[in-house]
């Protein structure tokens, strides 16, 4: 049976010389799995550059229950990126958004508030004549409220230590390592709050913003199974020095 659903792409496997699998989190099913052919031929029905890690898609799929790996009828980009795909900065935070969406997402079933913010937040991101390079500390920050491990935005002027560990301020260190100081606390709580639309207002030098990201990246390996490293973290890091 044919459905209509959109497309968020997380993962593209070579299964063919000339075939692709494709682990794409769509609004109406989750994450699947779906066998792609001929995207390398140059008439394609689905070339390849529609793959491309968190491109968007509106797809005609068919779903079969209890199926590990789906079959597309149509996908075509929606909306087609302007500028991510040709903006170093930005292609650059997108596969490294890219990379922890999918190790924190791929067990996900459908959950189509979280579909929406990804969507929407990457479509806005895309539409920015400039990249603010808050970006992705922000998306990771919000993306937190909907995995489930939101920090506690409800502080008390005492409260001058974060712990990323349970997830809340504290008004003294915790006796493990994962925690951080008020300057660093400070600076999730604003990029946690402050819609996408006003991060040009937050101003926070490269050696804050560095450790920041490290620090989220400690918050998500400590609230996701299985979380791992990332690998396109010292290339971000590159880009944005």
């Amino acid at each position: 049976m044919l459905h209509k659903t959109r497309g968020i792409v997380l993962k593209t496997t070579l299964y063919s010389e000339s075939s692709v699998i494709a682990q794409v989190f769509t609004d109406k099913f989750g994450i699947q799995s779906y066998l792609i052919n001929g995207v390398k031929k140059a008439k394609a029905k689905i070339p390849m550059n529609v793959l491309q890690p968190l491109h968007l898609l509106d797809m005609v799929v068919y779903h079969k229950t209890n199926t590990q790996i789906q079959r597309v009828a149509e996908a075509r980009p929606s909306p087609v990126f302007r500028s991510i795909p040709y903006h170093v900065i930005k292609n650059t935070i997108v596969q490294f958004l890219n990379e922890v969406l999918y190790k924190s997402i791929r067990q996900q079933n459908t959950d189509e508030n979280l579909f929406d913010f990804i969507y929407n937040a990457i479509s806005w991101f895309d539409e920015t004549d400039e990249p603010n390079i808050n970006f992705h500390l922000a998306f990771l920050l919000k993306l937190s409220r909907f995995l489930g491990f939101a920090p506690q935005a409800q502080t008390r002027n005492d409260q001058k230590y974060f712990d990323l560990q349970e997830g809340d301020f504290t008004s003294i260190p915790p006796i493990h390592p994962y925690f951080i100081n008020k300057t660093e606390a400070d600076c999730f709580l604003l990029l946690f709050t402050t819609p996408f639309e006003k991060l040009n207002e937050i101003k926070i030098d490269n050696k804050i913003r560095r450790l920041i990201l490290d620090k989220i990246l400690v918050y998500y390996m400590l609230h996701t199974a299985s979380f791992g490293q990332i690998k396109s973290h010292q290339i971000l890091e590159d880009v944005l020095s």
